[in-house]
């Protein structure tokens, strides 16, 4: 499969063909404030489910531009439409962001907006996500008391997207996706420059699960290991055998993999325990995989534990299926990046192992996410999701609102 449309594919529904300059325009003015916007968020990052500071100052900035945002019935995360009258049956395109920070210290140095929040920071540039939305559909707005919004467009804010199984399904059950035919989203990827963004058809990211695994026995002395369960050595080949048993069990194409993040077992050396827990992640690149793998995980963990005459209670949480984005809707992204910014500024993507609630969605309607470059051309420091460090050349911001103002003209015009 390729990963994009090429560009004689990249047609906008009903193939027709791309119109003359697009309005919406983002103003020196808006840039300066969705700059600022950012950094506040950035400066106050807030855990999944815990974003009640960040959902007001989204919720009071929409009500300012004239708009009238529904907070979730969480608490936090909010939907608000743009363009949708009373009575108004036009299906919706919604352009969705995250707005959760991660559990991690923020160690940038010199700069004025480091998170104020000890170890918490936004370094899964999820600030830039909800800017960018934000913006998209602050112009929007506008376009619409103009007249020229063709068609209503959904905003979706969601909570919790690094919490297992993410804020998507709170959002989805709370009627997020009530009317609406197609959503698109995009991702902070510091591996592509400013200034363009990565596209796929099909998977862009892997499916991520969560794993414990607690073992028992009677314990013992070491001297004696014959008489009771060994439980680190238990242990030990679980955290080494049960991965390579599941590379043998599936379609290596499929990608699925077993890592494991913690191992925890024994207080003295002279001691076997009584208990020990591992606890990691199962990620999967393929669908049908994904869907096999806990029957999967089940049987090689209590096979190796059997082995050891270990008792086990397996946890296994799902997490997230992969996102799969569709052809038509990595055309419309293809096409609204090329009106905005020219063809060059669209460069292929692979397909991750990391997990995205964006595919929750995507289980309902057709949609697409797309890599959004946050690299400033040139630099060579290798910044990296995840990390405290981490941080993004803010003239993505303007990229991704011309990325989603645009979608949200070509494929209202084509509806």
């Amino acid at each position: 499969m390729k990963s994009r449309a090429s560009h004689d594919e990249a047609e906008l529904p009903g193939g027709a063909a791309l119109p003359g300059a697009l309005p919406g325009a983002l103003s020196d003015e808006l840039r300066a404030e969705l700059i600022a916007f950012r950094r506040d968020l950035h400066m106050h990052p807030e855990l999944g489910n815990q974003e009640f500071r960040t959902t007001a100052a989204i919720k009071a900035r929409l009500e300012r531009a004239g708009l009238k945002p529904r907070v979730l019935s969480t608490g936090t995360g909010l939907i608000c439409d743009v363009g949708r009258r009373d009575g108004d049956t036009r299906s919706m395109l919604a352009l969705r962001a995250d707005i959760d920070a991660l559990p991690i210290p923020d160690t940038k140095a010199g700069v004025s907006y480091r998170s104020t929040v000890p170890d918490r920071a936004h370094a899964c540039g999820h600030d830039v996500h909800t800017t960018t939305v934000l913006g998209a559909g602050l112009v929007l707005a506008e376009l619409d008391r103009q007249g020229l919004l063709p068609n209503p467009v959904r905003l979706i804010f969601q909570p919790a997207e690094e919490v297992l199984p993410g804020g998507a399904a709170d959002a989805i059950e709370d009627g997020a996706l009530e009317g609406v035919r197609r959503i698109i989203g995009v991702h902070c990827d510091p591996k592509v420059d400013v200034g363009k963004i990565g596209l796929r058809i099909g998977a862009i990211t892997s499916a991520c699960d969560r794993l414990e695994v607690i073992l028992d026995g009677p314990g013992g002395h070491t001297a004696r290991p014959h008489l009771t369960t060994d439980l680190v050595t238990a242990a030990a080949r679980i955290a080494i055998d049960v991965p390579a048993l599941l590379a043998r069990r599936v379609d290596a194409r499929s990608g699925l993999a077993l890592t494991w993040g913690r191992l925890e077992t024994g207080h003295a050396p002279n001691v076997i325990p009584q208990h020990a827990e591992l606890s990691g992640t199962v990620r999967c690149l393929d669908l049908e995989a994904w869907r096999e793998a806990p029957d999967l995980v089940h049987a090689a963990v209590d096979e190796v534990a059997g082995m050891h005459r270990a008792k086990t209670v397996i946890n296994y949480i799902r997490g997230v299926p992969p996102v799969v984005n569709d052809a038509e809707s990595i055309g419309l992204l293809d096409a609204a990046m090329t009106a905005r910014r020219g063809s060059y500024a669209i460069e292929d993507t692979e397909q991750s192992l990391g997990g995205e609630d964006f595919s929750w969605y995507l289980e309902h309607v057709s949609g697409a996410m797309a890599r959004l470059g946050v690299r400033t051309p040139g630099d060579t420091l290798g910044l990296d999701l995840h990390r405290g460090n981490f941080d993004v050349d803010e003239e993505a911001i303007t990229v991704g609102v011309e990325l989603f103002t645009a979608s949200a003209l070509l494929d209202g015009n084509h509806s």
